[in-house]
């Protein structure tokens, strides 16, 4: 069961310790408060775990400060749909909102190799009225002696650029908690000019322990991959996780299922379930294309496989893209064959727009349906 409380409601408000006070009460069923912070207002959301299948809504829904009651599912019961659940699908960070009805470019580089590639991506990417792109620092590698990333060296002037050239927001992935106070330290350094989004990458998918400390900050949103041969159940409840610990600012990534059944794509793209996820959660839902497709190889159409791949998942109602680019794919250290250059940004993101004016053409197209029925 999900109490949501009125909007705004200080935690030194009366009606909040009075239904604090009540909750601690309750036999058998503990409570854990989250706050959502939305770009007008705070929401709180108490989570009741435990057997509440003895709670009466009515009595529930008419304690102090409680605005309504949710009756939740056992399927991912935070960031799950459930019956009545009016609850957004959306949050703010860094003045970029993210939610199940917008879409977001994360263009840049796979793992960043000097500053002068950062620099020449961040440029390309305000030319071309982006705010968001993707950062490599912390690479986690199938074999040992492969780059393994720059780590926490990089991260001054990577984001230091960031903030010279109006990127928001840079999707960068851990793979130790200590990496996310590293990044704290290293923004705060140079006074805070981006934000980061964390990226929790497909090898990681089941480290519950990492899963649980990126939960329990609230600092950063996190970018979940899906696992990399486990079914959309296990990964989803890997995003719980993070809800749990009380991080709810969750986008779902599918990157493809590692499986000899995608050849010769490097996974086997699985950008069907875009309006699955949308339809069980309220996450947003981003796709990777190219470590789906993992090749610029194209089609008589002339165009790549990749580029395929995306309009795929954007006309399927994706809400972030996060794609490879490098000014000189044949030099970088990661993943050079499938990157697209800076020149072939206008190219694809203009390709990006084609396939969402579809989607949104056809979501208009269902609604005139439905309303004729």
């Amino acid at each position: 069961m999900i109490l949501i409380l009125e909007p705004n409601i200080a935690t030194d408000h009366p009606d909040y310790q009075r239904l604090m006070t009540y909750l601690d009460e309750l036999e058998g069923i503990e409570h854990r408060v989250h706050r959502v912070h939305g770009a007008e207002q705070v929401l709180s959301e108490v989570y009741l775990i435990g057997n509440t299948a003895a709670l009466q809504e009515d009595e529930m829904g008419s304690l102090p400060a409680v605005e309504r009651v949710i009756r939740i599912s056992d399927a991912y019961r935070i960031l799950g749909r459930h019956r009545d659940d009016e609850r957004e699908a959306a949050f703010t960070y860094n003045g970029v909102e993210f939610s199940q009805d917008n879409l977001h470019v994360f263009a840049g580089l796979c793992a960043v190799d000097n500053p002068q590639n950062v620099e020449r991506m961040f440029q390309v990417l305000q030319q071309h009225g982006q705010t968001c792109a993707r950062m490599g620092a912390y690479k986690p590698r199938t074999n040992p002696y492969s780059f393994q990333g720059h780590g926490a060296g990089c991260l001054p002037y990577v984001f230091e650029l960031a903030g010279k050239y109006g990127i928001r927001v840079i999707a960068m992935e851990i793979t130790h908690d200590r990496h996310i106070e590293e990044i704290e330290r290293a923004l705060e350094s140079v006074g805070n000019p981006t934000g980061v989004m964390l990226q929790i990458g497909t090898r990681n998918t089941q480290n519950f322990e990492l899963l649980k400390f990126a939960g329990r900050q609230t600092r950063f949103p996190v970018l979940l991959k899906r696992g990399f041969g486990i079914t959309l159940e296990e990964s989803l409840n890997a995003a719980e996780y993070l809800a749990t610990e009380g991080n709810s600012q969750v986008i779902f990534c599918l990157r493809g299922m590692k499986t000899n059944m995608g050849d010769p794509h490097r996974n086997f793209v699985d950008f069907a379930h875009v309006p699955v996820v949308k339809r069980l959660t309220r996450m947003p839902v981003c796709i990777d294309p190219s470590h789906s497709v993992g090749s610029r190889a194209a089609s008589p159409d002339r165009i790549m496989d990749m580029m395929h791949a995306t309009a795929q998942g954007v006309i399927s109602g994706a809400n972030m893209i996060l794609v490879d680019f490098h000014p000189d794919p044949k030099r970088a250290l990661v993943d050079g064959p499938q990157a697209l250059t800076p020149d072939e940004m206008h190219l694809f993101l203009e390709d990006v727009a084609i396939a969402r004016d579809a989607y949104e053409r056809r979501r208009e197209l269902a609604a005139r349906h439905l309303t004729a029925d």
